[in-house]
């Protein structure tokens, strides 16, 4: 298999293990030599490709689909398998009942594994539940709670009604919950008691009841509650439905099942609805792209307030693996046990994480053999710390792939991922993703060439991109505006990206996190990885920030460091930049930092930081 060239640091997979791939086995089939030709077909016969895919994933259809992309009304409005009927939960439950489809280790030490049988009836009393209430199909109830084996059972039984889950993270604030509750029109919440966060009690149900729910059902122990039920509202013991049967509804595969949010701030966040066929793209980039098999143990760290946590139920299940699901933080040693312990196969993270294990060292120790696979999203990774996880625990000489998964919310997945069949290297993409194809294009309109970086524009239709917000026009958000390209429908994505061959990419972070340098455009990851490099600097974060009268950026570094001398640190962060990236890059200030500000999602709040600095310049602070 051809790789990105040179290969510094490479993984370079074996004959024996490309042959253990599922994506070998469509790669066989398809007569391709390389991914990169498999990537080809699959864009270029997207109907091929999604019904093999689809048939090899067991999706369960109550009728046959007449047309499978339907792209009568334009591009950006394509539906897929037309005229077909089903409801996505029903593919969540196939294979032999009595394997573990969950297996939890709980806040206080307990450890479970719940059967596919279990799943599948606690989901079906959910459902009854649920329609004891009064909800029928096309009702929206929200979820705003860890996640637990009973969240991912209330998920599915909220599908099988024929309803739509309502993603709220579980660190919203009171303001932000209500502002969700609103837009998703939610008639009823799943929340729990309380939470315990490093130590800490948090009362999840104080907290809903501030924003001002509807019935509100609640997980945990009353007994531990500091506040009684309100009125109206039930325990989860109350609240479950007699009968562990229930016929799931037939629903279009244009149905709306979650209601997921971008990580708005100081306006409405976009409500991107996911539909019965969404997930079915979360599926299919874990088949192909994680490896997943039947039988794995995937464990991730996340919950149903984002995209991650649909993403695992669909992603492990469909596949017929296993959940692995901690009730506790992901940077503590007990998380790393869990690990080992639970025997995860294919294990998931935030580059934040790998960075609070090798500060700590609390990862260290463990015997993580089975982890045939780690994945990382949610922001730019750094190559250092991706070098040190992939021979974290780990026999001498041996190193596991890190599959870099960049996607998002409107896309029900990645466009970008690596494969397992192709040599990585940390921190970098060694493919596309398979039934998705993109444009990396400069400020110009013109696509880049290996070396430059530009902004992604995704290629439409796809199966996963987002036809419509709930509270938005999804054709200006996405296409207003867009480069035309012969024979192509472009759509925005907000990604900055650098080519480093055909198929081999690195992230650069936000289109709008890039800053106009001496004139040469550059993402904010590409400058931190630089200097986070660098002695006595744990994190950093770039802003260019415009100057009061015309010009370049101003190049200003956020730095979480212990150093004493800023002059002296300035000087070190510069030299590295100009000799490591571009002598033309002029460092203008290094502000120290106690902690990066992050979403709940954990993404460095770079916007936040700009205008903080630019504030800080008009006041005279800065």
């Amino acid at each position: 298999m051809k790789s990105c060239d040179p290969p510094a640091d490479p993984w370079i997979p074996t004959e024996e293990s490309i042959k253990a791939t599922n994506l070998y086995k469509l790669m066989r089939e398809r007569g391709a030599s390389t991914f990169a030709e498999l990537h080809d077909w699959s864009v270029r016969e997207p109907e091929a490709f999604w019904e093999r895919t689809i048939k090899t994933l067991g999706v369960v259809l109550r009728s046959p689909c007449l047309r499978m992309l339907d792209a009568t009304d334009g591009d950006s409005r394509a539906r897929w398998l037309a005229g077909a009927s089903l409801n996505i939960a029903e593919s969540c439950f196939q294979g032999d009942r009595d394997r573990s489809a969950v297996i939890t280790r709980r806040a206080d030490g307990r450890w479970e594994s719940i059967t596919l049988d279990a799943l599948d009836r606690l989901s079906n009393r959910v459902a009854g539940g649920l329609s004891a209430l009064g909800l029928a199909k096309g009702d929206a109830v929200a979820v705003d709670m860890a996640m637990t084996a009973e969240a991912v059972a209330l998920y599915l039984g909220v599908l099988k009604l024929g309803g739509v889950v309502v993603s709220i993270p579980d660190s919203c604030p009171p303001v932000e919950v209500a502002r969700r509750l609103r837009i998703g029109a939610a008639k009823g919440v799943f929340t729990q008691f309380d939470v315990v966060r490093g130590g800490k009690r948090l009362a999840m149900y104080e907290k809903v009841l501030q924003a001002e729910p509807p019935t509100t059902i609640v997980l945990g122990e009353l007994s531990g509650a500091a506040i009684p039920l309100r009125l109206g509202d039930l325990t989860w013991e109350r609240f479950l439905g007699a009968s562990d049967q229930y016929a799931p509804v037939a629903c279009s595969p244009h149905d709306p099942i979650n209601i997921l949010f971008s990580s708005g701030t100081t306006r409405d966040p976009k409500a991107v609805p996911w539909d019965h066929a969404t997930p079915i793209k979360c599926a299919s980039d874990a088949h192909y792209h994680q490896d997943v098999h039947p039988g794995d143990v995937v464990c991730w760290p996340t919950n149903l307030g984002w995209m991650m946590g649909p993403w695992l139920v669909f992603a492990a299940l469909m596949n017929r693996a296993t959940i692995a699901l901690y009730e506790g933080g992901p940077v503590e040693r007990g998380f790393c046990e869990f690990v080992q312990d639970a025997g995860v196969t294919m294990l998931g993270l935030v580059p934040s994480i790998v960075k609070g294990w090798r500060k700590t060292s609390c990862a260290e120790g463990f015997d993580w053999s089975q982890v045939r696979a780690f994945s990382s999203s949610g922001e730019a990774s750094n190559a250092d710390d991706y070098r040190w996880l992939m021979h974290l625990n780990q026999p001498v000489g041996v190193a596991k792939p890190v599959v870099e998964y960049c996607g998002g919310t409107e896309v029900g997945g990645g466009y970008l991922s690596n494969n397992l069949v192709t040599p990585q290297r940390p921190s970098e993409f060694n493919g596309r993703t398979l039934g998705c194809d993109f444009e990396v294009l400069d400020a110009d309109g013109r696509p880049c060439a290996p070396g430059e970086s530009g902004e992604v524009f995704l290629v439409a239709p796809a199966l996963g991109l987002s036809t419509r917000l709930l509270n938005g026009d999804n054709e200006a958000v996405y296409y207003a505006d867009c480069p035309q390209r012969p024979g192509k429908t472009l759509r925005r994505h907000g990604d900055q990206v650098r080519v480093l061959g055909d198929h081999c990419h690195q992230s650069e972070g936000r289109a709008d996190d890039a800053m106009n340098l001496g004139g040469i455009k550059t993402g904010s990851a590409e400058i931190e990885r630089v200097v986070v490099a660098l002695p006595n600097v744990q994190e950093a974060a770039a802003i260019g920030v415009p100057p009061a009268v015309g010009g370049p950026d101003r190049l200003v570094i956020f730095a979480v460091t212990d150093a004493v001398d800023l002059d002296q640190l300035k000087s070190v962060m510069q030299r590295a930049i100009k000799e490591r990236l571009n002598p033309l890059f002029h460092l203008h200030a290094v502000v120290p930092i106690a902690a990066l500000p992050r979403t709940a999602s954990n993404k460095v709040m770079h916007r936040f930081l700009r205008d903080q600095y630019r504030e800080a310049e008009l006041d005279g602070s800065a």
